[in-house]
């Protein structure tokens, strides 16, 4: 691996772990000429999946745009890099496992809520209003009380 900063080729890795479902390697590295860390990520690499957008349009499965838009969803709330980087490896697993070779965008906009809804309430709130296009306050108010009922049931189970 080449060093971010200096370019370098010359590293060694510092510690190896696997993600709790073994898909990932995660790999932290010191560089031996700067001796600056950081961090890689081993993976299989699967037969390419393609995405196809609402307008038929097929494009490469982008795990980074999966997870700059739960970023998104998550700012300035506390939630942690690392589980964020979790969810976007489950939604990728899981779609590479459930389809061969093209998912639809909206699958994946699903399986990105679900996720969302695990990780914080407002942060999954953000997501559907521009994800399921919130025309007005009433859709808006009709998702909350969704999430409240919901709420009130696992409240009710416990």
């Amino acid at each position: 691996m080449k060093c971010p900063r200096c370019a370098a080729d010359d590293d060694r890795v510092v510690d190896s772990r696997t993600t709790s479902d073994g898909a990932v390697i995660r790999r932290r590295r010191e560089c031996l000429v700067c001796f600056m860390r950081f961090t890689t990520y081993e993976r299989f690499e699967e037969s390419p999946l393609r995405v196809i957008k609402k307008n038929g349009d097929r494009v490469r499965f982008d795990r980074e745009r999966i997870q700059h838009g739960i970023l998104r969803a998550c700012e300035k709330l506390p939630v942690a890099m690392a589980d964020v980087e979790d969810a976007v490896q489950r939604i990728e697993t899981r779609c590479q496992g459930e389809y061969d070779r093209e998912v639809p965008s909206s699958v994946i906009g699903s399986l990105v809520m679900e996720e969302l809804k695990g990780l914080h309430q407002v942060a999954y709130v953000r997501f559907a209003s521009v994800y399921r296009e919130f025309k007005d306050v009433g859709q808006f108010m009709s998702e909350l009380e969704t999430m409240l009922d919901e709420d009130v049931a696992k409240a009710d189970e416990r």
